[in-house]
């Protein structure tokens, strides 16, 4: 699999594909002077305050999410979180379905099948093992991506301290955890990495967020059959349904938007290291939502993380200024 490079400065697409569409409109080209490189230093963080900001909401909606699995099912509540952000992002966005290539459709199916897959698999996960750890691992499969697809050493070292403080949040191992529960984890760590490069994919082969519109229909769709056989007439429900909705758009629409948006300017390594932050937003929304307590050794771990992708940003920005 060809990962995006990252010999581009933030604000420049990693891997525009020759005679591929260009979102509109562009963002100022990073060679041009500025005063002070002050605006140059604000293209460079926006793209990293979506991605935290779509990191806080996917989190807590998994929290609420894992407090509906008892009336809806694993597939249940991903069916609705997915129906319901592509019914929203559809009606939004009213993609044009002419005019795209094979290469386009194919991007947009291959995002569609990676998001189901990846939600599918997360959701079997928590259904198994506590939400912290399951994020904790699903998170190596971005951290797998970032030194994958980075060329510079230091990446490798922020990449490393954030590991450590994944594997300090889990308790130093994960022996006691249901092994099915851990395999789902990393399933869902794998299409976690694949969701980002095929995300940055079809943010510049479409306007918007219209391919992101048409993926989520292809995910709800491949989905729709579990969460029929496994919740049956339990998904038209008005509370679930509510509830569902309120996941989908935590969840799906907010997040989702925000990083397709990010990954426009921002490098797949940089973006595959922030999201190691996962685990510890995710650790919070457990506190916050499900009570579940934060030991000693798992603040260290949040802040190894923290430090690690501070560490990524302050790369980034820095190479940007310099270019």
């Amino acid at each position: 699999m060809n990962h995006p490079s990252t010999d581009q400065p933030a604000s420049v697409p990693a891997t525009t594909p020759v005679g591929a569409p260009t979102p509109a409109p562009a963002p100022p080209v990073t060679g041009a002077p500025t005063p002070a490189g002050r605006p140059r230093r604000r293209g460079a963080l926006g793209p990293v305050g979506l991605v935290l900001a779509g990191g806080i909401s996917v989190q807590f909606g998994a929290a609420l999410a894992v407090s509906l699995m008892p009336r809806a099912g694993a597939f249940g509540v991903v069916t609705l979180r997915l129906l319901v952000a592509a019914v929203v992002l559809l009606i939004v966005c009213r993609p044009r379905v002419r005019g795209h290539s094979r290469t386009d459709w194919g991007t947009v199916i291959v995002f569609g099948v990676t998001m189901a897959a990846m939600n599918g698999l997360f959701y079997q996960a928590v259904a198994r093992i506590p939400l912290g750890p399951a994020v904790t691992l699903e998170v190596l499969g971005p951290l797998a991506l970032s030194v994958l697809a980075s060329r510079r050493a230091v990446n490798l070292l922020w990449a490393g301290l954030a590991l450590g403080g994944v594997f300090l949040l889990s308790g130093g191992g994960f022996g006691e955890l249901d092994p099915v529960g851990v395999g789902f984890a990393l399933g869902a760590g794998a299409m976690w990495a694949t969701y980002i490069v095929f995300s940055a994919r079809t943010g510049r082969r479409f306007p918007q967020a219209d391919g992101l519109a048409l993926a989520l229909a292809v995910a709800a769709v491949l989905i729709l059959p579990f969460g029929i056989v496994e919740s049956g007439v339990r998904l038209l429900d008005p509370v679930t349904i509510a509830l569902g909705a309120a996941i989908a758009v935590l969840s799906s629409v907010l997040p989702y938007t925000l990083e397709l948006l990010a990954l426009r300017r921002l490098p797949a390594s940089t973006f595959a290291i922030l999201m190691s932050l996962e685990p510890g937003i995710a650790a919070t929304a457990g506190f916050l939502v499900l009570s579940q307590a934060l030991s000693l050794t798992e603040a260290l771990a949040i802040v190894l993380v923290i430090a690690a992708s501070m560490g990524a940003v302050r790369t980034q920005v820095g190479r940007g200024k310099a270019k």
